[in-house]
């Protein structure tokens, strides 16, 4: 076989896997047509708007997959089953529509109409709201809660009858159109297209169909995904546009609240969902009457914030806060109260998330699969201890509280009884977690039971009783004093509770034991107890909500708690009673509180109990009167409970976890909790410096003492030392102070890695070397750099301002010599005349942050904050300074000389929590900087982060203006919503990680120039938060491709290489450098001879650029599997003139005529010579070729690009964007003048592309798709066509598939 067949076969079986693929879901729809009249009445039709449809219309609609539709025809599942999907209730039923109003002065609902006639809604209103109505599907009935047709909803009074000719009219958007010229029913869009109806109307009943669940298909009867409406005609990308980005003229509906116009959608999100219904109603206020309702601005950005840590059926899905503030799991009540905290200011966005996210993980579970386990595998093992029997293993995985692994390890030995009893996922089931044990009186400090402080009376007896029945129906009476658990007998028995007390108590222990059914004898629940009416219903409320709160709903058949989704299965539980409990009025608050006098669920009154530090069980504090009585108020529990961290360690070690179980972990002790929650309370610490205090707390008590093993002189000596401060540093110094591993040590003595490398790891740097300082100053009028001391003596910065920069660089490190890019000893720099001699001293003092104090009355070397505490330096001095060293990389260890972690200051004394919450939030007095252009006392942080970084050097330098010139910064209001937004969506360095946008704007990849513009938009209001980030990113991108600082290379330099070949001539690598093409790495080894023109040529970034990726070359006739050109298969009639035109002014554009049979590349002069294109297209193919040679500016003379050229209306826009298009398909716009392809922020920088031209490209319409797939008879872009060849596999050509 020779190489054409070969290449033939190899053709033909991609066009067969590709090509022939393009038509496989035409395909299986054709095959399950086939199939689907024989298995038709195998199932049932579903309900459409107007008319029953099949599975089948289902599928073509593609509502329904394959699968789903076998699934029918087999009876795996139901129509009803299907139904109820999510998937597919919303194309058959639709979402909901405004069904009618709500009075908010009356709490009525009445219908559109109704309110039309109470005046309460305009004629106008009311009627386009009925058309909506009408056109979505249904009249509506909100009293009622009933849908009708036009016809019905008159005849039943619920719109009026000079209504119906409308209604009717409107109500054909759903029942259809006809065509006026062929008698076919056509759809709402297709009616406005053959002007129908007036657009403006259509326009307004299309965005109401959209809102409420998608396009309908009159046809079909039922709404259908965007795509197929794109498919059927019934929608198109200009009204998606008009849809996507309406004005004024096309918001068809009206607020009668707030007098605005507004899209469908817009009005329809300002509803309430009625209760009982489900229905979404519009609420009508009265003149003065507040009117809620969630403003553009602010619904703008909870539908652009996301979040994927919502649970329920969002499990795992990134979700809007706007889906998730309208979920079925937001009561009114609660949406309204944290949008109005958000509006007002109250929380911030992270803290609204944080809010939304706790209501809704309080409303959800997640359901476990259960698999059968045999009886046999059960006898194997031993029992487990329950409330009042013994329960097997299989018990238990029955119960989903152990999976199959588990149960499997049991009967195989691998684990005991003991050891899965003692899991905390187990036992919580087994044992239940602390109830309210007893009583611990304040004053005297005594424990006792409740029923001896109802005896003492410091309990009433209602309040004892129903904390006694609350014990016993969670499973045992307590005795606090000789920590037992009791059964009511064995109570009454032991004296712990009085004998006339039983009957009652007995009766609450069947909350445990179980109740008997007195129709069948069965044993149930307490909650089945309760709907059968056995027991009252507050009374089993109460205890219910004991039983939760204490570790889970008891199962009183098997003798042990049950997961929430358990008691769902078994009837133990429902959604009724789940709203009641998650958010309980006072009427269902069944406990009290005796010193506060407060109803109270059973939890928030045990949240208030102390821990008894011997027995660890939960007592009721009992003051007297005139005592302080501390508990956590419900607010800040609120704020505690919705506020997490990762940070904890123990077994919080990288979880998630809220402050208030930190706050009740084992790590805090009560005086430790009472101290800092009432810190927070009286306003003394921020939520932010709670979580700090709390955390260290936690640290503190979790901290494992690492043992360090002694590493052998001979070891030390196998590596170098690490460059410090001011002396040389051991592996051995950074791994004790916590900077490297074990690992990272063991490899250095191994000579894995060198002291090279690992300097350079970022998480090393910034303690060997820090991070930037105040360095210098920029001169803004003048542009230019000078050092701190040279400010000052042209009178730029003040005596006292210069002195406490200079301390500060001092202190951290080094003086900064700016202009030459020094760092000195303050000795050297006074030497260098970089400082002067007067200020020497005090310099002096401030470097011995650096080198270290001595003690006086123990001569060893101490730190600053050492220095600080011992009085040897002036606090403010000292404060000032320690926090600019914590702000250029952190404390600094003179004995070590190296900058230290937070945690190991902390352990070697150079930090405390004292400390740490001075610097978390200075007041005016310990903020030691000064901004002289604002005249503001700044922390040094604050003063650092206003410098503009040196585009040369990389130092920070303080801008100075004069007196009238505009000054550039960052406020403070905004520095904390950039550092508080985060994204996980940069490029560069950041790509995978989560940053805030403060560390993107400060990045590298922003210049000072751009981060200014895009900054000064924002605080002027011009682009929001949202467009801010997009902007970021956006500059990101185009920097993460290659780096942009370009290093001036002497024409000597360049003369060293040889030259590349670009399109037309050859190209320095100067040239590819200043295109960003190679760097100045890859520039400096092509001088020095390291590699090659060949090698850099061959690099897959390099070439890219230089040759272009390939285009289209040629034809692949799929019935003779031959290889054509594609002037060839013009004349043979395979392409139109038009097709092929097209594809070889491409050719051109884009670099070369192409010779796909003899693989040859060339200019259209020597294809015209070559007879690969005739030479009737001659003058076309030249035109069109200028696209890589350059078009003359007429004016100019100058050579200019395609782009440009289009600019200037040298060709025509849409002949233009075609060969563009192509050119950025193949590898990137061309330069003309330097004859090679650039990168696009080249582009952008040249002037050869620019925005509005990238917004075009990036969603093509068919007036700008200007290619055509001759098979399809589609319009396509370049690159859709050119994704639809095939490769050739000998020249590795792209050609075009051709079937007859």
């Amino acid at each position: 076989m020779d190489k054409m067949d070969e290449r033939n076969i190899d053709l033909e079986e991609q066009v067969t896997a590709g090509v022939a693929g393009d038509a496989l879901h035409k395909t299986t729809v054709e095959k399950a047509a086939k199939t689907a009249s024989a298995e038709a009445g195998k199932i049932g039709k579903f309900k459409g708007l107007r008319r029953n449809v099949t599975a089948q219309d289902l599928f073509k609609s593609q509502i329904i997959d394959k699968k789903v539709l076998d699934d029918l025809n087999a009876g795996k599942v139901t129509v009803d089953d299907v139904s109820e999907m999510d998937s597919v209730r919303k194309y058959l039923q639709g979402t909901n529509c405004i069904a009618g109003v709500f009075v908010q002065a009356t709490q009525q609902v009445m219908s559109v109409y109704e309110a039309k006639c109470k005046n309460l809604l305009t004629p106008g209103t009311s009627l386009v709201l009925l058309e909506a109505q009408a056109a979505t599907g249904f009249i509506i009935d909100p009293v009622k809660n009933r849908k009708l047709s036009v016809e019905e909803g008159v005849n039943a009074g619920v719109v009026s009858s000079e209504l119906k000719c409308k209604l009717l009219s409107a109500e054909q958007a759903v029942t259809g159109y006809t065509d006026p010229y062929t008698g076919n029913t056509i759809s709402l869009f297709q009616a406005m297209k053959k002007d129908l109806i007036v657009k403006d109307h259509g326009i307004r009943l299309l965005e109401a169909q959209i809102a409420t669940g998608g396009i309908i298909d009159p046809v079909n009867s039922h709404r259908i995904p965007v795509q197929v409406a794109y498919q059927r005609g019934y929608f198109d990308e200009e009204m998606n546009l008009i849809l996507s980005d309406p004005s004024d003229d096309t918001k068809g509906f009206f607020d009668p609240n707030t007098q605005e116009n507004l899209t469908y959608l817009q009005l329809l999100e300002r509803c309430v969902r009625d209760p009982v219904t489900g229905l979404s109603l519009l609420v009508v206020v009265k003149k003065g009457e507040q009117y809620f309702f969630v403003d553009e601005k602010t619904k703008s950005i909870l539908k652009s914030t996301t979040t994927t840590k919502a649970g329920g059926h969002f499990s795992g899905k990134e979700v809007s806060l706007w889906e998730l503030l309208y979920s079925q799991y937001v009561v009114e009540e609660k949406r309204r109260e944290i949008v109005e905290q958000y509006k007002s200011g109250v929380i911030t966005i992270e803290q609204f998330t944080v809010l939304l996210l706790q209501i809704i993980t309080e409303k959800t579970t997640v359901t476990q699969t259960v698999t059968t386990t045999t009886t046999k595998e059960v006898c194997t093992i031993g029992k487990f201890k329950g409330l009042r029997r013994n329960i097997t293993a299989e018990d238990l995985f029955k119960s989903q509280i152990i999976n199959k692994k588990l149960l499997d390890d049991l009967n195989a030995g691998k684990v005991t009884v003991d050891d899965v009893s003692e899991m905390d996922s187990v036992r919580k089931y087994l044992q239940g977690t602390n109830c309210i044990a007893g009583v611990f009186v304040q004053a005297t400090q005594q424990v006792m039971s409740i029923y001896e402080a109802k005896c003492k009376s410091l309990l009433t007896p209602g309040t004892s009783l129903v904390l006694l029945e609350a014990q016993a129906a969670t499973g045992f009476i307590i005795d606090p004093v000789k920590n037992r658990k009791l059964s009511v007998e064995e109570g009454v028995n032991a004296g712990v509770v009085g004998s006339e007390l039983k009957s009652k108590l007995l009766s609450a222990e069947r909350g445990v034991t179980g109740y008997t059914d007195p129709y069948t004898g069965n044993t149930i629940s307490l909650f089945q107890a309760m709907k059968k009416d056995l027991i009252v219903k507050d009374h089993g409320i109460r205890l219910l909500e004991a039983q939760i709160a204490t570790g889970g709903i008891i199962d009183p058949v098997n003798s042990h708690r049950i997961p929430v989704q358990v008691a769902y299965q078994r009837g133990y539980f429902d959604e009724e009673m789940n709203l009641i409990l998650s958010d309980p009025s006072d009427d269902t608050k069944g406990f009290f509180d005796p010193n506060t006098q407060e109803n109270l669920t059973y939890l928030q009154l045990l949240e208030r109990c102390v821990r008894d530090p011997v027995t660890g069980l939960s007592l009721l504090v009992v003051v007297k009167k005139g005592e302080q009585y501390f508990f956590v108020d419900e607010k800040t529990k609120s704020i505690l409970k919705s506020t997490t961290t990762t940070k904890a360690g123990g077994h919080f070690s990288g979880k998630e976890v809220s402050l208030w179980e930190l706050l009740y972990s084992q790590y805090v002790v009560e005086e430790k909790r009472r101290e800092i929650v009432e810190q927070y309370k009286s306003g003394v610490i921020t939520i932010e410096q709670f979580t700090v205090l709390l955390l260290q707390i936690i640290t503190e008590k979790t901290t494992v003492t690492q043992t360090v093993t002694t590493t052998t002189t001979k070891e030390v000596c196998t590596i170098g030392k690490f460059k410090g401060l001011r002396r040389n540093i051991t592996a051995e110094d950074l791994f004790k102070s916590q900077i490297i591993n074990k690992k990272l040590l063991d490899d250095l003595n191994a000579g894995k890695v060198t002291v090279d490398d690992v300097s350079e790891m970022d998480s090393v740097r910034k303690y060997l070397q820090g991070t930037n300082c105040i360095a210098g100053v920029f001169v803004q009028a003048t542009q230019q750099v000078m050092s701190i001391y040279e400010a000052k003596c042209k009178n730029l910065l003040t005596p006292g301002t210069s002195l406490v920069l200079l301390e500060a660089q001092a202190a951290t490190g080094f003086i900064i010599d700016p202009v030459k890019n020094r760092k000195l000893s303050v000795e050297e720099g006074v030497n260098a005349g970089v400082v002067s001699s007067e200020l020497k001293s005090k310099l002096l003092s401030a470097e011995r942050g650096v080198t270290g104090y001595t003690d006086p009355y123990t001569g060893n070397t101490i730190s600053l904050f050492q220095a600080m505490k011992k009085d040897l330096i002036v606090k403010d001095h000292g404060i000032r300074l320690l926090e600019a060293q914590i702000a250029t990389g952190g404390i600094i260890d003179p004995v070590n000389s190296h900058r230290i972690p937070v945690q190991v200051a902390y352990q070697r004394g150079y930090f405390d929590e004292e400390m740490n919450l001075i610097l978390s939030d200075p007041s005016d007095d310990t903020k030691g900087f000064f901004d002289p252009n604002t005249q503001e006392n700044l922390t040094y942080l604050q003063l650092l982060e206003r410098c503009v970084r040196d585009p040369v050097t990389g130092l920070s330098l303080l801008v100075v203006v004069k007196k009238g010139e505009q000054y550039f910064f960052v406020d403070e209001k905004t520095k904390s919503i950039l550092k508080s937004t985060t994204t996980t969506k940069a490029g560069g360095h950041f790509s995978g990680k989560e940053v805030s946008l403060w560390e993107l704007l400060y990045s590298q990849y922003v210049v000072e120039e751009k981060r200014r513009e895009i900054v000064e938009q924002y605080k002027s209001g011009v682009i929001t938060i949202e467009q801010f980030t997009l902007l970021l990113l956006q500059i990101i991108t185009e920097k993460t491709t290659v780096t942009q600082t370009v290093t001036t290379t002497t024409a000597k330099e360049v003369c060293t290489i040889g030259k590349f070949k670009g399109l037309r001539k050859n190209i320095t690598a100067e040239d590819l450098f200043k295109s960003q093409i190679i760097d100045k790495k890859l520039l400096d080894d092509l001088n020095a001879g390291k590699v090659t023109v060949d090698d850099v040529s061959e690099m897959d970034s390099v070439r890219k650029y230089l040759q272009g990726t390939t285009c289209i070359a040629g034809v692949f006739v799929q019935a003779t599997q031959q290889v054509m050109s594609i002037y060839e298969a013009k004349c043979k009639n395979l392409l139109t003139p038009g097709t092929s035109l097209v594809l070889l002014e491409a050719q051109a554009a884009t670099g070369f005529i192409i010779d796909p049979v003899k693989n040859r590349k060339l200019s259209v002069e020597e294809g015209v010579n070559a007879r690969v294109v005739g030479s009737e297209l001659k003058s076309k193919l030249l035109s069109a070729e200028r696209g890589v040679t350059g078009y003359t500016d007429p004016y100019t003379g100058n050579t200019i690009s395609l782009f440009q050229a289009m600019k200037k209306d040298l060709i025509v826009k849409d002949h233009g964007i075609r060969l563009l298009e192509a050119q950025i398909a193949t590898g990137g716009i061309i330069d003309p003048v330097n004859s090679h392809r650039i990168p696009v922020q080249v582009a952008y920088q040249r002037g050869y592309f620019d925005e509005e031209m990238n917004l075009l490209l990036s969603d093509p319409s068919d007036d700008t798709k200007g290619f055509f797939d001759p098979n399809t008879q589609e319009n396509l872009t370049y690159l859709q066509l050119l994704e639809r060849c095939v490769k050739d596999p000998v020249t590795g050509l792209f050609l075009l598939p051709l079937r007859k």
